[in-house]
């Protein structure tokens, strides 16, 4: 709950006449030639300017109410407005550990609620959320607080992305004995292996990794779960274990031509593209083979992730072909404008139904169908309709596939009691991130599917407190009963 310090003392009616302050971006131009971010946020005289606009809504406040973490925003915004940098750097921290990244990296949800939105245009909550967290961080403010006294209770987590670091750090806090595991030679999971460093640096989750470690967190790194070790063999070890393994298995398309060269799957084309080769298991350290056209295939922040990358490596002609509508288009639409000015084109309403090869074996184009709407699919966006004769061929160099994700596999085939339900997803009661396996526990995407970071930070913080009550001997009890274990 926010604090009413002053609030009532303000001209809201003057606040909300201000116009929004943009945040400073690198030229495109200059942008364009590296992968260092291409935000460059707020200045402090900007961002106190900027967090000056809030009207202090009467509770309860929308921005917080739409923000999965809680995040408790009017305050934040107000110590903004009174040059107190450190303390809402604070605010953001207590309900997210990650609020350098979710400044970066997240679409501001919480913006859609801003009353100030239809007038003068929603406050920039996310990159004021950097801009006080880079300051905080520069004078070392965002240490991890933990007791003196721990429990003796030792717990596994399994998985570095955001969902891991949440639970490692709540847990950490209230004195258990954390180890991550992390298949990747690196820890940050998909924060550092999924994320282009144009959002966010490679430094940002590093030095995020750097805390836990100085608050007790172990890192093991190069271990894949369910293949060195089991979790049945954690559990032999550790008191509880969570799996917080994401969503890293890409989907295809199953149609004639996909196994071409020059065609590549988005998670490879990404890390391989941007992740520097000390971060990389040997026999990824070289970077993509692209030609000077290139088209994306999807519609989401990966597309737009493998699009932007492209210009970066070199392309002429980078094209995203996705087969709705941007009404329909998911992931964030301020990326995708950066994407647009950056020199990417979208082909809306089209779909690929082949690929074509030259005499080497390399594509060189593919058969386009058009597309219609239709009716409403299960997710309520208009199903794309093919529209019969409507084919024609566009030559490519090269095709990056950013169709979708699903979760690996991998750790649950290999859990006995372990139950899984809608391509692969991991069974829990979500409330209290309870699996169908004793001392197992789950949150992020690999039981919800691709979401936000903020998604798995704040279904990870509910599993962390289910799983602190477990460790104190309490009883964790199912909201409702687990639907039927999925059959392998």
């Amino acid at each position: 709950m926010s604090s009413e310090t002053g609030y009532r003392d303000i001209d809201r009616r003057a606040r909300a006449r201000k116009k929004s302050i943009r945040y400073a971006m690198r030229p495109t131009e200059e942008r364009i030639q590296d992968f260092e971010e291409a935000v460059l946020g707020y200045c402090e005289e900007d961002g106190v300017a900027e967090a000056s606009r809030c009207v202090q809504c009467p509770e309860p406040q929308a921005c917080m109410l739409r923000c999965p973490a809680g995040n408790d925003v009017p305050e934040a915004l107000w110590l903004i407005s009174q040059r107190d940098f450190i303390g809402a750097a604070k605010v953001f921290a207590a309900t997210s550990p990650l609020p350098e990244v979710c400044g970066r990296v997240c679409p501001n949800i919480c913006q859609d609620g801003c009353g100030l939105l239809k007038s003068c245009g929603s406050i920039s909550v996310g990159k004021l959320e950097a801009c006080v967290t880079n300051y905080a961080r520069q004078l070392g403010a965002l240490a991890i607080e933990v007791p003196e006294e721990k429990t003796g209770k030792r717990v596994a987590v399994v998985g570095s992305g955001p969902a891991g670091i949440t639970v490692a750090e709540d847990l950490v806090k209230v004195g258990h004995e954390v180890t991550v595991y992390e298949a990747w030679p690196v820890p940050g999971g998909v924060l550092i292996y999924g994320i282009p460093s144009f959002k966010l640096s490679k430094s940002v989750v590093l030095n995020k990794i750097q805390d836990l470690e100085e608050a007790g967190v172990k890192f093991i790194t190069n271990t894949r779960i369910g293949e060195a070790i089991t979790v049945d063999e954690l559990l032999e070890e550790y008191d509880a274990v969570f799996l917080g393994t994401g969503a890293g298995v890409e989907a295809t398309m199953n149609i004639p031509g996909e196994e071409l060269e020059g065609i590549y799957k988005a998670t490879d084309y990404l890390v391989r593209a941007n992740v520097p080769f000390d971060m990389l298991p040997p026999d990824m350290r070289e970077k993509p083979v692209i030609g000077r056209r290139v088209a994306v295939i999807g519609g989401g922040d990966t597309a737009v992730d493998c699009a932007r990358s492209s210009i970066r490596l070199g392309a002429d002609e980078v094209t995203i072909v996705y087969r709705r509508t941007e009404a329909e288009m998911p992931g964030n639409k301020t990326e995708r404008y950066i994407c647009i000015d950056e020199g990417v084109d979208i082909n809306y309403l089209q779909a690929p139904v082949e690929f074509i090869g030259d005499e080497n074996g390399h594509v060189k184009a593919m058969k386009v169908i058009k597309m219609k709407l239709g009716e409403p699919d299960a997710s309520g966006r208009r199903r794309p309709v093919p529209i019969e004769g409507s084919e024609f061929i566009q030559e490519i160099d090269n095709v990056i596939l950013a169709i979708g994700y699903w979760p690996d596999p991998y750790v649950s085939e290999r859990t006995e009691n372990l139950a899984t339900h809608r391509w692969g997803l991991i069974v829990t009661d979500e409330k209290v991130g309870a699996t169908t396996h004793e001392g197992v526990f789950a949150a992020g995407d690999n039981v919800h599917g691709p979401d936000l970071v903020v998604t798995a930070i704040a279904t990870a913080h509910r599993a962390a407190e289910s799983i602190d009550a477990y460790l104190s001997g309490e009883e964790i009890e199912w909201a409702e009963p687990p639907p039927p274990r999925e059959k392998k």
